[in-house]
């Protein structure tokens, strides 16, 4: 038997990427760093992003202002620097400085990427949509960062190489075993 529930904290999709989100402070000159799991690809054509931002974060305010973001995605070696990131607040202090990670110039946008991670995905808010607690920035792809090391033969992203870090109701896990290729129902169904 199911037991039926009312939608509410904690999340109901599992797992979350867990997500660098890098922003900019044009008043202070400064870059910011939020840690969001809460964030998905949205659409191929244009390809899209959207994160989801609690609309009191100092975040919020940065993408609604600069009209733009970076998503980093770190991998599990940064699983300390990610989750302060999530629970100190860019107003009151430089999170580079406090985790050391290193400010790269990105490409198409002014917001820095965050060069440890190994994968960078440099955005423009395309819109954005007030859901309550949480607005939602669809951010179109500009440019996309991957380290050689992790890039498949076919140029996508080998996950088990960039070792990713998953949320999971307050607590962080790795990504397991691969259990299938996209398409394989098309083969000879069990009976």
């Amino acid at each position: 038997m199911k037991i039926q529930k009312q939608p509410g904290w904690p999340n109901f999709l599992f797992p979350s990427p867990v997500v660098l989100v890098t922003c900019l402070d044009e008043e202070k000159g400064g870059a910011n760093i939020i840690t969001l799991a809460w964030a998905s690809n949205f659409s191929l054509n244009p390809p899209t992003i959207g994160i989801g931002v609690n609309t009191g974060r100092y975040s919020y305010k940065l993408i609604e202002k600069t009209g733009e973001f970076v998503v980093n995605i770190p991998s599990k070696e940064h699983l300390h620097e990610s989750d302060f990131c999530g629970v100190t607040s860019g107003k009151k202090i430089n999170k580079f400085s406090a985790t050391k990670f290193t400010i790269e110039p990105a490409k198409k946008v002014k917001t820095p990427l965050i060069k440890e991670c190994p994968v960078n995905i440099e955005c423009k808010v395309s819109k954005i949509i007030d859901n309550g607690s949480h607005g939602i920035f669809i951010g179109e792809i500009l440019l996309m960062h991957i380290d050689e090391e992790i890039q498949t033969l076919q140029g996508t992203i080998d996950y088990s190489k960039a070792d990713p870090i998953l949320y999971l109701n307050g607590d962080y896990w790795s990504i397991g075993e691969e259990i299938g290729k996209h398409g394989l129902s098309k083969g000879k169904l069990r009976e």
